[in-house]
């Protein structure tokens, strides 16, 4: 009879995340597979645990993967945990979870601490309806290419960005979106130095080239309004920038004050009324 894979999710930061269902989990296996097993061997001398440990990590899922089904198939249960978070989200372990339900091998996933839901949780966007993008790719025509097909995207949209790479991918987030665009940048979850942010793509992208970002960033970015909202939307800008230029407004500073109060896309509403 094959053993059990555990999902074993592992702080993101904070110690005291660790809940007393994942202790006990990585208590009772006979084994843990381990992203970095200097990581996690700090975590399991935390919990006063000595385990044989296993590494399996995306460089080596082909024989990482094939040591732990060999001993999930001979019996033995195993605990699978990353650096941070939950295995198997935007992780190798996806793969290693799949070769599992081919095999009839049970999985069992424990909850516990993952990035993504705690900033969604906190970002002060919409929550009923999201997308989770993880990293987007370093090749800049393949990240062209999926930002492109997510410009009438609706749901919040949820990133993962390192910090060297952040002032890149807030402008290019805000050329694909628009300045304009609502996000929430949660920097070190539920670490020390924890921080939300929230912004628009085009404020946060001007911000971050004066001040260098520090730490992981999780960035949550409203979706697209639905185009029929939209176009109806619009609409009112344009009638509120008319009344405000017989005030007397420039129409840039018109379109500036429309564009703000009504949460509308500045340089879209200026470039329509413009043409009008």
């Amino acid at each position: 009879m094959a053993g059990t894979l555990y999902l074993v999710p592992t702080p993101i930061g904070n110690l005291g995340d660790i809940s007393r269902r994942m202790a006990d989990t990585l208590s009772l296996a006979d084994f843990v597979a381990a992203e970095d097993t200097r990581v996690s061997v700090k975590l399991l001398n935390h919990l006063g645990l000595k385990k044989p440990m296993v590494t399996y990590h995306r460089h080596n899922t082909d024989s990482g993967g094939r040591a732990v089904i060999d001993r999930l198939l001979a019996g033995e249960s195993c605990a699978l945990v990353t650096d941070a978070g939950t295995p198997a989200i935007s992780d190798p372990g996806e793969e290693l979870v799949a070769q599992c339900a081919a095999l009839s091998i049970p999985v069992c996933p424990i909850p516990g601490p993952c990035a993504l839901v705690s900033a969604l949780a906190v970002s002060g966007q919409p929550t009923g309806r999201f997308t989770f993008e993880g990293f987007l790719a370093m090749n800049k025509k393949n990240r062209r290419v999926r930002l492109d097909s997510l410009r009438g995207e609706e749901r919040t949209m949820i990133f993962y960005e390192a910090p060297h790479k952040l002032t890149a991918t807030l402008q290019d987030l805000a050329e694909a979106f628009g300045p304009d665009r609502p996000v929430s940048l949660c920097r070190e979850l539920t670490k020390l130095h924890e921080e939300v942010r929230r912004t628009t793509l085009g404020e946060a992208a001007a911000w971050y080239q004066e001040n260098a970002p520090k730490g992981e960033f999780v960035l949550v970015v409203r979706g697209a309004e639905p185009v029929q909202a939209q176009e109806a939307a619009l609409e009112d800008g344009l009638e509120m920038v008319d009344r405000l230029r017989e005030e007397g407004l420039s129409l840039r500073d018109a379109v500036k004050r429309s564009a703000r109060e009504l949460g509308l896309a500045r340089n879209q509403l200026y470039d329509l009324a413009v043409g009008k």
